[in-house]
């Protein structure tokens, strides 16, 4: 297992000769650095990033993928996972595990397996309940990545004829006349150069959305269940942007766990080189095609 530090935090580096993961022992679960061998970290740095959880204290954002469970309230979804977490070593991947909450009685994990001789990524997220009731939640998988780019989030292409095919969640900052948001038929893309924060949530059939940033894409991919309920009017993809980090979300169906029980989301992600960033909706859907997304 090799270890190396990354802004202060103990880490240990996962590699397959093509991609570079940091994965952090001190605190987490988290990822705090992703990106190709000898690259830059695509991932958001934020090691001053805060915000008040009430009645825990303060939560550190640091930056990187992390785990939550939806919805989202203060005193709950920001309890500062700032404790060391157990890894454990697996062919190709490990798994980093946190401490119980002892607020929700919920373990968060999530384990990290490289593929192979390429450019792509599984992570598997679970949250165990060992608490002595039923809880009623949905992991939330969030990628923090530094601004400057271009998000595209797919929308239904499902023709309906006169009857409406998609829905849109907006929160109540979201400003709809912000001139870094193509609101297109088939795709929306978001420039990541806010000044004020911004956020939109959606059903997403079609399972990727993706984050251009200096010539990269990144592609993440989450299943999606047509019979399933899910938080925030239904939304199974999210973003999240201001002007420090961009975020790219994932949600898993509404799950009651029982006690001694798991509730399990599944992300792909794929890295890919030499893009260029995608303008308009056209040149998004060239872009699909060309990568074979559906």
């Amino acid at each position: 297992m090799k270890t190396e530090k990354f802004l202060g935090h103990d880490c240990v580096s996962l590699e397959n000769g093509i991609l570079k993961l940091l994965v952090t022992q001190s605190i987490g679960p988290r990822i705090l650095s992703l990106g190709f061998v000898n690259g830059e970290n695509l991932l958001a740095e934020l090691p001053n990033f805060v915000t008040d959880c009430p009645g825990s204290g303060t939560f550190h954002f640091y930056g990187g993928h992390r785990l939550w469970h939806a919805p989202e309230e203060p005193s709950r979804t920001y309890l500062p996972d700032d404790e060391p977490v157990t890894i454990s070593i697996f062919q190709n991947g490990l798994k980093a595990t946190q401490q119980t909450e002892p607020k929700t009685g919920l373990q968060k994990s999530i384990e990290i397996q490289l593929i192979a001789d390429s450019a792509q990524v599984t992570l598997t997220h679970r949250i165990t309940n060992h608490s002595l009731w039923d809880v009623t939640c949905a992991p939330w998988a969030i990628t923090q990545f530094k601004t400057g780019g271009t998000a595209i989030f797919p929308q239904i292409k499902t023709d309906t004829g006169v009857l409406p095919n998609r829905t849109l969640t907006l929160w109540p900052y979201t400003e709809m006349t912000n001139r870094n948001v193509h609101w297109g038929r088939d795709y929306i893309l978001v420039q990541a150069n806010m000044t004020s924060p911004f956020k939109i949530g959606f059903p997403n059939p079609r399972g990727w959305q993706a984050y251009w940033i200096q010539g990269t894409l990144f592609v993440k991919r989450a299943e999606y269940n047509a019979q399933a309920e899910y938080y925030d009017h239904g939304s199974s993809s999210e973003s999240y942007c201001n002007d420090k980090f961009i975020e790219l979300e994932t949600l898993a169906p509404i799950t009651t766990i029982a006690p001694g029980a798991t509730a399990t989301h599944i992300e792909t992600w794929n890295l890919y080189k030499d893009i260029e960033n995608p303008q308009n909706e056209k040149e998004a859907q060239t872009l699909a095609d060309k990568l074979g997304l559906a």
